[in-house]
């Protein structure tokens, strides 16, 4: 077997050695876009999930708005509006501070704690505090470091307490023969990915089953039940790709781990989460609106919140009703040869998870920046050479959500399900933020 990474800490050396050596001011929201960009490609390298990922990204980005925020006396705490976190430390008046410096010190502060690659996150961090050093007298320097570490240090309480590491330790999920339940799929019939997701502490939710949908149709053999016809939908829209139908199935798929087999040999690309992406398309919207600093570190923390409790809601939902995907049924039934066009992800389908956070930070976003806000999806190009233009956040998601039905891998039923969940949590999630 030969495991062939996309990513190497030496890549990572690279990216982090080669940013733009421009000098940082305290409004300027180019900062905050690459340190989530060098959270991204860490994200990408260390191979977390997407739930987990989602997680990172929540945690880090909401510790660079608290430190941020005091720049603008008028913008609220968003962590003080949270479930169970703690009281945030604040700015001694007599002294001076660069809030950005302080941002990306407590925005790497937790990074440094919840990501696997220590040395990357330090030459990250080393790359981004040097103009800042040449540019500050020393006091200025290190009053805005100390306060970063505070508040990367409080909110590394609230990381402390939310059931991640007890998760760590459960058993394995490896499915049941029940019949319409969930087993391992092919190619690789992996374990379940995170089945104890509901169980973390959710940011803004009252409980992780608080948009609970319903369970989805029952299992039957009849061939004129809903489940029957879900899965020739799905067979049946699998054997007719268009070409555009593809490349959105493609450009959506936001698999951070795919298998390849050939023969004997099996090789694994790596790219984005579906969080991901919507971390990136927050920097498209941002940058296309010229957001000043604390709107665009406003607009991370809140995208990245609607994940983290997406997926703990979508998750839920998953592994409550352990609903089995189209691959199992439709080889069982109606054709032993067919294969789904994007490889299936190892966990139950309804609902389907990137409908949820899609629909969630689609809402969000459209609450920041408006409804019919246009933009040139380019935040995946790198990994896979592709790009969309979309008129609307709303209308990125819905093809999101299609796109699973194109790949072969979901019910439309959870698709729609899925988006209409999304889109309360979203709305949930700036309720309490606001």
């Amino acid at each position: 077997m030969r495991v062939l990474k996309t990513f190497s800490i030496i890549f990572l050396f690279t990216v982090a050695c080669n940013q733009e050596k421009t000098v940082n001011r305290a409004d300027d929201p180019e900062v905050l876009h690459r340190n989530e960009k060098n959270l991204t490609e860490l994200i990408i390298h260390d191979i977390f999930s997407p739930p987990v990922a989602s997680r990172i990204y929540t945690y880090t980005s909401l510790a660079a708005h608290e430190a941020l925020r005091h720049i603008n006396s008028s913008e609220p705490s968003i962590d003080a509006k949270l479930k169970n976190f703690p009281e945030m430390p604040q700015p001694d008046q007599n002294k001076k501070y660069d809030f950005m410096l302080a941002a990306s010190k407590a925005f790497y502060t937790v990074m440094f704690n919840i990501t696997f690659s220590k040395d990357s996150v330090k030459k990250f961090e080393e790359n981004t505090y040097a103009s800042f050093k040449q540019n500050l007298s020393k006091e200025e320097y290190e009053n805005s470091l100390a306060f970063g570490e505070a508040v990367g240090k409080a909110v590394m309480q609230r990381v402390a307490t939310d059931n991640y590491k007890e998760t760590r330790g459960m058993p394995k999920y490896i499915g049941t023969d029940e019949d319409g339940k969930w087993r391992p799929t092919a190619p690789d019939y992996l374990d379940g990915t995170e089945p104890y997701w509901s169980m973390m502490k959710s940011i803004t939710l009252d409980s992780s089953g608080q948009f609970d949908p319903g369970p989805p149709p029952p299992f039957s053999k009849d061939t004129a039940s809903m489940f029957y016809k879900m899965n020739k939908e799905v067979y049946e829209t699998g054997k007719g790709l268009t070409k555009e139908q593809k490349d959105i199935a493609y450009f959506w798929d936001d698999n951070p781990f795919v298998s390849h087999h050939s023969g004997h040999m099996m090789f694994n690309t790596k790219k984005q989460t579906p969080g991901g992406h919507w971390m990136g398309i927050t920097a498209i919207a941002c940058r296309k609106s010229n957001a000043d600093a604390v709107k665009t570190a406003r607009a991370y923390a809140l995208v990245a919140v609607g994940l983290l409790d997406g997926f703990i809601s979508c998750w839920a939902t998953k592994y409550q009703y352990n609903y089995i995907r189209p691959i199992t049924i439709i080889n069982d039934w109606i054709d032993k040869n067919w294969e789904p066009y994007l490889q299936t992800p190892p966990f139950p389908e309804y609902t389907s998870g990137h409908s949820t956070i899609t629909g969630s930070a689609a809402t969000i976003l459209t609450a920041l920046f408006g409804e019919n806000f246009s933009f040139h999806d380019d935040a995946d190009k790198e990994y896979i050479g592709m790009e969309r233009d979309f008129k609307s956040f709303l209308q990125a998601a819905q093809e999101a959500s299609v796109s699973r039905l194109y790949g072969g891998i979901h019910y439309r039923l959870s698709l729609d399900t899925g988006a209409d969940v999304g889109k309360k949590v979203g709305n949930h999630v700036l309720k309490v933020a606001n």
